[in-house]
């Protein structure tokens, strides 16, 4: 175990700066007792995926496994997603990224063949946690368009674009040499090629004959055994898709015209029956209007009543605007399901796997561009099911995240509790019916909560516990602020702000439970937690005026704000009463002179009724100045035990009591650098606290000019006119630019439509003028040493810009009681402490042993209990790090820029170690983070690197080029947790975890739940003694010898390409490494040829049993009759 030395340092002496790749020490007497010892070394660390939540990003197809109870569904983007019982997930990608088209099920087998836009199959094994391809096969000649597998078949139809079908042997993955030519299966006569195979299934009650539908409308009946068309059904509109009548004699057809074509397979000159759902039917008997194209259709029979024939598209054209619609038609009657969003396929779930019986539908699954949707079939109404999955991340676009592991035991019970109310009402009363694949063993018990926040204002927490996700809690901090309710208002809204309530960072306390949001309107709320109910009538308000000292207004205000002594919160002087009051002509989009005074939102006035959860205790805005709007707040801080909240942007930083409602301190960044006393800051906002109920600026004072609308960190996520290539170079062309940058100021960059990095509200302003000046990008509220000369411990506020300078402030609290509540609290700047090369990400501070302390909390207590109870749980505590002696350093502050990370020593401030991170990127993401009982820094490059640190020395623990520099969203979103848990959104709908753990990784294998569950077909449906007799019952058909190489011949070789797959060994590998995983996955495979081998020689025996008996009856026949004449018997 290595050992490192904390040395004294003389102040002011200096040392060579590190390279790139190791930490330098300064030099300095050294002492025993300073030796801290480092626990985490490089063997600590590995990087791996452990789990995808959220719904499949752009889904282009899905399957279910009627007897696994397993839904996959395919994406665009070469993604499969698997679901099973709620928590059951796993996520797959094909390599070469192409769009899954068809996902078919060998059902009950353990087993799924994926389709891709590339022409590919591949056979994917489920019977192991991670999945993996066994085969692919590449086709080089032949456009795939539709596959087909009948039940418990091992030979796959694929149908191309030329027409042709090919058979693969999914078992081997090659091609037989049996191949229905499209020439062969039209008329000769038909001079047109018939187009591309858009339908292929066999006739349930006969395996012989295969119906394959063309483009054209043209569907032909053919016998696999004459290699002849039987029958040949024509139709004048483009087919869509082809449902069988489960005894073989009926089929239905979809076409581009919305109209639906049945057939009798006897009578192929005529359809059976014509209809057009929601065509409007003409009064002279004629040919009614055409509607859209149904895209597909079903038809599924039941035992006791009429079928169920379930529909997608075929609305009228007249229907312009209309949502997509689901139709379920059974028996008279027609219901039409609206919608959210456009329907990419539906599947109806019956209770058989057996084509040829009953089908007894219970359910329609929906698979939207947005959502996953399961309709109940038994139920009047057709409510839908309660879907037990994660996919509402993206129900708004996600702003902002942040992971918090190892929360108090107590808060995701309390959450839940709350949440539980806000619930919907009306579901199904049936539980969800994907239901297959088991839970893993939970290795891991500390409770874990992601916060998300997003496009509209909202706020959701998350259990992110053992890899499952389930949302606990939504808050709306919209509900705090005015809607625009005329149309005027509404058109001033769309003008100002795309999402004028977007999240654009949040600062959570989880002991505490306070939680303070910033938005993009420039707009702060501090929120308490309670379990009870609370009706606010007017919610408190502070405005803040905070300007650049840059401007030409950089004289002090006018109005005495420049007073030398801070007012008492209590008294009724104040700056307001000394400033000439607010003109109505301020607060309007009038002429007479620019905005000024107001804010970009307007608090509700009219009482608020707040539910059980998180309840408003303080609105903070800031307003516009001189006709310039606030600029954007870029950090955030909220401490319980100070009851503090402290904010920055490019204008500088603003503390408030959020006990007292009042302004302790709005200070120019610039004034930060040289020390000040105390009580000689006076507040630079024009007001302190004001009611809105009675000072309100008119309903137009939220409203911008085009030219002065902020946009939010959402705004232009989902444009598609940013391909990957552009966004990828637009992105390497920010890494190499010079200037600085900060990952919470990237928030409002990554997803904006133009090209400009760092984007400003007001138009005058010249992006060379956001560049240069210096904004906020961090802080850290701690008990340290504010001077160098301090002896003694106090409350601090560590700052850092975005120009790499780190400042302290010392904060002076009254006693706690009811002279906190009376007595202003002090607030000065104690100067520059130190400067790193960048803006400053992360700050921390350890104690003389190396161990971390965190900022002191206030236990929480609910403010809506009796006084009681508060006095109860309401006591302060603080961290009680050591007091300095004379000549000795107690405390060591971590700091972590862009660049470079530093360690230094306190109250002497001078530097320990240093490392320079990179050279030639920037790091995006860092935070001091526990793991394995220490601590170290993480951080995350852009250049995709993600980088590990020991404290206090800075050694390099873990190096790994992670991610590509594609994804804006994922650097917008990457956070970093203890215990080796990490998080991004890997797309707008979708958050992946990963583990920088090497233990995590060691215990992945455990944890992931298992797909495929031992579970037995259910038994074929009973034909019956007179369809048995009369030969009425399904015909089978050995398609081994019809398909196989002796009877069909080998295929062309150069037709496609067969691909052995990896078998799922390389996803073993990276899930369980080591001898025992090897153990393990042998006495899996010696268990399953054990049990293969024993129900071999069961077979056996039974037939040798079958044999003796028949031989034994057959030698008894022949001795009873030898002797016998003919006439005899």
């Amino acid at each position: 175990m290595k050992k490192f030395n904390i040395r004294k340092v003389l102040d002011g002496l200096t040392a060579a700066s590190s390279s790139s790749s190791s930490a330098t020490a300064q030099s300095g007497t050294l002492r025993e007792n300073d030796a801290i010892q480092e626990t985490l070394q490089s063997d600590h660390f590995q990087l791996c995926k452990t789990v995808r939540h959220g719904f499949p990003y752009q889904p282009s197809s899905m399957a279910f496994d009627p007897v696994q109870k397993i839904l996959a569904v395919g994406t665009q983007t070469g993604a499969l997603r698997l679901f099973g019982r709620a928590g059951v997930e796993c996520y797959c990608q094909h390599e070469s990224g192409a769009a899954v088209i068809q996902l078919q099920f060998l059902v009950n087998e353990g087993a799924l063949v994926s389709a891709l836009a590339d022409d590919s199959i591949h056979m994917w094994n489920l019977r192991q946690k991670i999945p993996a391809i066994l085969h692919s096969l590449k086709f080089s000649r032949e456009r795939i368009t539709y596959c087909h597998l009948p039940f418990q078949s091992k030979w796959l139809y694929i149908g191309t674009e030329r027409g042709n079908i090919h058979i693969v042997n999914v078992e081997s993955f090659t091609l037989s040499g049996y191949v229905i030519m499209w020439n062969k299966a039209i008329e000769l006569s038909t001079k047109t090629h018939p187009g591309p195979v858009v339908h292929i299934s066999d006739n349930p009650m006969d395996e012989g004959k295969l119906l394959i539908g063309f483009e054209c409308g043209i569907v032909v009946l053919w016998d696999l055994k004459s290699k002849k068309a039987d029958c040949r059904y024509s139709y004048d509109e483009a087919i869509h898709s082809v449902a069988w009548h489960h005894e073989g004699k009926q089929f239905i057809c979809s076409h581009s015209d919305g109209t639906l074509t049945t057939w009798n397979i006897r009578i192929p000159a005529k359809s059976a029956q014509i209809i057009t759902p929601h065509g409007k039917q003409p009064k002279d008997g004629k040919k009614p209007e055409p509607c859209k194209p149904i895209l597909k259709v079903e038809y599924k029979t039941t035992r006791a009543g009429d079928p169920f024939m379930v529909l997608s598209g075929g609305l009228s054209y007249d229907t312009v605007g209309r949502r997509a619609c689901l139709t379920v038609m059974h028996g008279k009657s027609t219901t039409v399901l609206e919608m959210d969003y456009p329907i990419v396929d539906f599947l109806t779930l019956c209770e058989t796997p057996y084509p040829n019986d009953f089908q007894e539908p219970y359910a329609v699954l929906v698979l939207l561009e947005k959502d996953l949707v399961l309709i109940d079939l038994g139920q009047i109404g057709y409510p839908i099911f309660e879907n037990p999955y994660p996919l509402t991340i993206h129900e708004s676009p996600v702003t902002c995240c942040e992971y918090f592991v190892d929360c108090p035991a107590e808060l995701i019970p309390a959450l839940y509790s709350v949440g539980s109310r806000q619930k919907r009402q009306g579901y199904s009363k049936k539980e969800w019916p994907i239901s297959g694949g088991n839970w893993g063993q939970v290795t891991q018990s500390y409770p874990e909560i992601i916060i998300t926040g997003h496009a509209d204002g909202s706020i959701k927490f998350w259990d992110a516990s053992a890899l499952m996700l389930q949302v606990l809690y939504k808050l709306k901090t919209a509900k705090v602020f005015e809607r625009a309710r005329g149309k005027e208002e509404k058109a001033n809204a769309e003008i100002v702000e795309e999402d004028p309530f977007a999240i654009q960072t949040l600062s959570w306390c989880p002991e505490s439970r306070m939680l303070c949001v910033a938005g993009v309107s420039a707009h702060v709320i501090i929120y308490r937690f309670s379990k009870q109910e609370a009706t606010t009538d007017d919610v408190q308000l502070l405005e803040v005026r905070m300007q650049c000292e840059f401007t030409d207004g950089d004289s002090p205000d006018p109005g005495g704000e420049q007073t030398p002594t801070l007012p008492t919160p209590g008294s009724s002087s104040s700056p307001q009463e000394s400033e000439p009051p607010t003109q109505p002509s301020t607060g309007s989009n009038s002429s007479d002179g620019p905005r000024d005074n107001i804010p970009c939102l307007q608090v509700r006035s009219s009482p608020l009724k707040q539910s059980p959860g998180y309840q408003v205790e303080l609105v903070i805005q800031l307003v516009w100045v001189s006709g310039e709007p606030p600029q954007p707040i870029t950090s955030l801080a909220v401490n319980s035990s100070y009851g503090l909240v402290v904010f920055g942007n490019s204008n500088g930083l603003a503390v408030v009591d959020y006990l007292q409602k009042s302004l302790l301190l709005n200070m120019g960044t610039s004034e930060l650098y040289s020390p000040s006393d105390p009580y000689q800051r006076q507040p630079r906002s024009p007001r302190k606290v004001r009611q809105p109920s009675g000072a309100t600026c008119d309903s137009n004072d939220g409203s911008n000019t085009s030219e002065d609308r902020c946009k939010s960190p959402a705004s232009g996520s989902t444009s598609p006119c940013n391909s990957d290539d552009e966004r990828k170079q637009k992105f390497i062309e920010k890494v190499k630019f010079k200037s600085r940058r900060f990952s919470k100021t990237v928030a409002n960059d990554f997803d904006t439509k133009d090209n400009s990095f760092t984007r400003s509200r007001s138009s005058s302003v010249t992006s060379i003028d956001r560049e240069s000046r210096e904004a906020i990008s961090s802080f850290h509220f701690c008990e340290s040493y504010p001077r160098k000369t301090d002896s003694a411990v106090g409350p601090c506020l560590l700052v850092g810009t975005t120009q790499g300078t780190v400042m302290m402030v010392a904060l002076s609290l009254p006693p706690a009681g009811d002279q906190r509540l009376q007595q202003p609290v002090g607030v000065s700047s104690c100067g520059s402490m130190v400067e790193l090369k960048g803006g400053i990400l992360t700050m921390a501070l350890l104690d003389a042993t190396g161990a971390l302390l965190p900022p002191s909390y206030e236990p929480w207590y609910d403010p809506n209990a009796s006084d009681e109870e508060k006095e109860k749980s309401r006591r302060r505590r603080p961290a009680s790090p050591p007091s300095s002696q004379e000549g000795q350093d107690a405390q060591f502050a971590v700091l972590c820029s862009e660049k470079q990370a530093k360690v230094v020593a306190m109250p002497s401030q001078t530097r320990i170690y240093k490392h320079n991170i990179t050279e030639t990127s920037f790091v995006l993401r860092a935070d001091v983070v526990q793991m394995a009982g220490a601590n170290c820094i993480a951080c995350f490059c852009a250049n995709g690197h993600i980088m590990t640190l020991s404290l206090p020395s800075l050694r390099p623990l873990l190096d790994v080029n992670y991610l590509p520099l594609t994804d804006m969203r994922i650097a917008r979103t990457f956070c970093f947790s203890n215990l080796g848990q990490a998080l991004y959104l890997t797309s707008p709908t979708e958050i992946q975890r990963i583990t920088y753990s090497q233990e995590n990784c060691d215990n992945r294998q455990e944890m992931l739940s298992e797909l495929f569950t031992p579970v037995e077909t259910p038994e074929a449906p009973n034909r019956g003694f007179f369809k048995g007799l009369f030969g009425g019952g399904a015909q089978s058909l050995d398609r081994e010898d019809l398909f196989g190489e002796t009877g069909a011949g080998k295929a062309s070789r150069s037709l496609a390409q067969h691909i052995p797959g990896p078998g799922g060994m390389e996803g073993m590998k990276g899930a369980a490494s080591g001898v025992v995983g090897d153990l393990a996955r042998a006495r899996i495979a010696l268990d399953e040829r054990g049990q293969k081998l024993g129900e071999l020689e069961d077979r056996t025996a039974a037939m040798m049993s079958s044999a003796d008996s028949f031989s034994k009856h057959a030698h008894d026949m022949m001795l009873k009759y030898k002797d016998k004449k003919w006439y005899q018997l």
